[in-house]
């Protein structure tokens, strides 16, 4: 089984001096970064298929940070966002919180304080990335369903008896239950609670239609 790969610290500073600073600090704590003097310079070379952060100064001479979030959000690009800035005030981080920054921090801050901040949106980003995976695994397994197990799997879903099923469906019984059976098991389902959370990842109540 292949290892998942390291997280990578994305910072956009146009301070070089601050840029080296944090990777002295982010390599101090065995976290690997990488850094960019622009959002440009970010946007044509990060590699996004990694766990990542980034850590983004609000002032840059291409974009600012907070239109830069704004670009993001609208890419439909997930990565969490830390703002740092030396000229920071309360409007400004409500802004940028309410648009799904982590964190938002006024230079100078504390170490701890950015290290934590990175820390939480590391894991923040490893959940999505695993959710996402094991989506697009249910999902398969999902196709692999015939129409009519589809349909028992929805009045399953639902909460009816193998009896009622059998009725909605103009089928026996036992072709329910046979149908039940193939449905956990092309799921992978080891109980109906399973399956019901397997649904909820997939969000069947538009695929089951």
């Amino acid at each position: 089984m292949s290892e998942s790969p390291a997280p990578v610290v994305y910072v956009v500073d146009d301070d070089a001096a601050i840029r080296q600073t944090l990777c002295s600090l982010l390599r101090s704590v065995g976290l690997r970064m990488e850094g960019f003097a622009s959002t440009g310079d970010f946007l044509r070379q990060a590699d996004m298929s990694l766990p990542s952060c980034l850590v983004l100064d609000v002032r840059l001479p291409d974009i600012g940070g907070l239109e830069f979030q704004r670009h993001l959000v609208a890419s439909d690009n997930p990565i969490p966002l830390i703002f740092i800035t030396g000229h920071g005030d309360i409007p400004m981080s409500v802004r940028a919180i309410k648009a799904g920054a982590v964190e938002f921090l006024t230079k100078p801050f504390r170490d701890q304080d950015l290290l934590d901040a990175i820390q939480h949106a590391i894991a923040r980003d490893t959940a999505r990335r695993q959710k996402e995976q094991r989506v697009t695994c249910l999902r398969a397994r999902y196709e692999t369903l015939s129409p009519r197990e589809r349909q028992v799997m929805a009045l399953l879903l639902s909460g009816q008896p193998n009896r009622q099923i059998g009725q909605a469906i103009g089928a026996s019984e036992s072709t329910v239950k046979a149908h039940r059976v193939q449905v956990m098991r092309k799921m992978q389902a080891g109980s109906l609670v399973e399956l019901v959370r397997m649904a909820d990842d997939l969000e069947l109540a538009d695929l089951a239609q």
